[in-house]
């Protein structure tokens, strides 16, 4: 249902509003949402990691330059647009790429620089910390950092009092409470389905193991407080709205929904949170979500065991590369177009680019791509080399060119997804797809297919993000009916009628792309030596 303009100037003026902002490896994006959780205003701020002492990370002056920026420029959209300065929100949620290490004192500190998701530095932690709880311990996993930390002799360790990710690490700036929504607490230590919370005897387990170094503190009392879905998590300060408003017009006193990871909120903003669901988000790194009916056989290191926002158990996929390498490609492709003597659209240059995969052959030619900017740890490479090769007869033209690369950025995640589907016998009744590659119609979603070798669903909300998504958790909260569950809010209020796009998977390219992964995994040993031999 469409809202008219004199009811969003009432809405904004009155908080009947909700703000999602989200913190992604690329963009910080704010996105505000009306009752009817269309978007009314939108900000960003363009970022990129660094690699600064063997770290990826992103510094703190950026963290608060992107939060500030996104949140003026929507800000500025709702001036220019509907006259009207915004004093209250009904409503707020914090989302940010899940995972990673941020360390402070009792201070609040930072103690080392942020460590995100994409560093693969903490293999030996990981491994340890798997056999001691017979659960898998990804290396991206907060708990990975510290114990990689701890393994490591890291000077910071004595004065630890608080760690938390990104999101929460936001959300503690402007309530100053230490909280975490469920869903990104289960990317930082495992979670108990039944109780809701960490889970207390890989607590205790750790806390042992960890006993002899002899800190002053124990695992419970450096982990943010874990918060479900719909309950209110703190309310903005005046210091925080302070933080959050360079104009100081915003007031204190609107409340915060939990923080969420960008896996919560890529769920949430394609339905995919009731089980034998799931969602495929595409950016910088490449994740898929498959919410469980029953638990998996054994453990397995490829796959990640996390929650929905609500706490439902969720088999996660996630490979560290996806689409670097091809914009990067792109780049060059622009690169070329210009000292042609000409210009070109970006949208335009994208569309032609990608269409040329639907006239390569189903392998992709024989060719065979890399996109590895970070490490992979699917396919258990610490460092990144993007690699091209081929062979004398592989067939090299554009179109296979393209479709390699489509192909090689979903590669590491049809590993991780065969797991699922041929060992596990996973029931899988829908995938829902979102990220920016589908702003090109039709050839991602062919390719995702492709890979799962399931039917694909593109929502007309596909392209609103987690931003979006985060800002639904947010309304959520407020709006929410007496036990009413999220996924019951998510169908009947917020896509009930919204616009969907299905595609089935086509032989030609299931057969193509399975020739492909047997040779993406018979070729890891040349990325592998890439890997050893080549330097920066």
């Amino acid at each position: 249902m469409k809202t008219n303009r004199a009811n969003i100037k009432q809405a904004i003026t009155t908080g009947g509003t909700s703000l999602g902002i989200e913190f992604g490896s690329t963009r910080i994006k704010a996105v505000l949402i009306d009752k009817n959780f269309e978007t009314i205003a939108f900000g960003s701020y363009e970022w990129e990691n660094r690699l600064e002492d063997g770290f990826w990370t992103y510094n703190l002056v950026d963290i608060i330059t992107g939060l500030q920026t996104a949140y003026s420029e929507m800000k500025q959209e709702v001036e220019r647009n509907y006259g009207v300065t915004i004093r209250t929100i009904g409503s707020i949620g914090i989302s940010a790429m899940m995972h990673g290490y941020m360390a402070f004192d009792y201070t609040g500190e930072l103690l080392v620089p942020f460590r995100t998701w994409r560093n693969a530095t903490t293999g030996a932690a990981a491994k340890e910390l798997t056999n001691l709880f017979q659960f898998n311990i990804p290396e991206r996993w907060s708990i990975a950092h510290l114990y990689q930390a701890i393994l490591n002799g890291d000077k910071h360790l004595p004065r630890v009092d608080f760690i938390t990710t990104l999101a929460g690490y936001i959300h503690w700036l402007l309530t100053g409470k230490k909280a975490i929504g469920i869903g990104d607490a289960s990317g930082m230590f495992p979670i108990d389905e039944s109780t809701l919370d960490y889970n207390e005897s890989m607590v205790n387990q750790f806390n042992e193991q960890i006993a002899p170094k002899g800190y002053h503190w124990e695992l419970r009392d450096i982990l943010p407080q874990v918060y479900i879905s719909g309950e209110q998590a703190g309310s903005l300060t005046e210091v925080g709205a302070k933080i959050l408003d360079r104009s100081q017009n915003l007031q204190p006193g609107i409340p915060l929904c939990p923080p969420e990871g960008d896996a919560g909120t890529g769920m949430v903003a394609t339905n995919s949170v009731r089980k034998r669901t799931g969602n495929v988000s595409v950016g910088t790194s490449v994740f898929a979500m498959i919410v469980l009916e029953k638990e998996l056989s054994k453990v397995y290191p490829e796959i990640d065991l996390v929650t929905t926002p609500s706490g439902s158990p969720v088999a996660m996929v996630h490979a560290n590369n996806c689409s670097s390498d091809l914009n990067a490609w792109m780049g060059l492709f622009r690169e070329f177009y210009e000292a042609m003597g000409q210009t070109v659209d970006t949208n335009k240059l994208f569309g032609v680019m990608l269409n040329k995969a639907l006239e390569a052959d189903s392998d992709g030619g024989g060719l065979l791509s890399y996109g590895y900017l970070s490490g992979e740890n699917i396919t258990g490479l610490e460092q990144g080399r993007p690699l091209f090769v081929r062979t004398p007869e592989s067939r090299f033209n554009l179109a296979n060119f393209m479709r390699t690369h489509l192909y090689t950025a979903f590669g590491a995640l049809k590993i991780g997804m065969d797991i699922l589907t041929k060992n596990e016998s996973v029931a899988i009744d829908s995938i829902l797809a979102h990220g920016g590659l589908f702003k090109t119609p039709v050839v991602g979603q062919k390719i995702i297919a492709a890979a799962m070798n399931t039917p694909v669903t593109v929502m007309g909300t596909a392209g609103e993000g987690g931003a979006w998504g985060m800002a639904i958790l947010a309304s959520y909260m407020m709006t929410k009916e007496k036990n009413e569950s999220l996924d019951d809010f998510l169908d009947k209020k917020v896509f009930e009628e919204v616009e969907r796009l299905e595609f089935f998977p086509d032989g030609f390219d299931v057969k193509g792309f399975e020739v492909f992964i047997e040779r993406y995994k018979k070729g890891l040993v040349i990325e592998q030596a890439a890997v050893e031999k080549l330097t920066v």
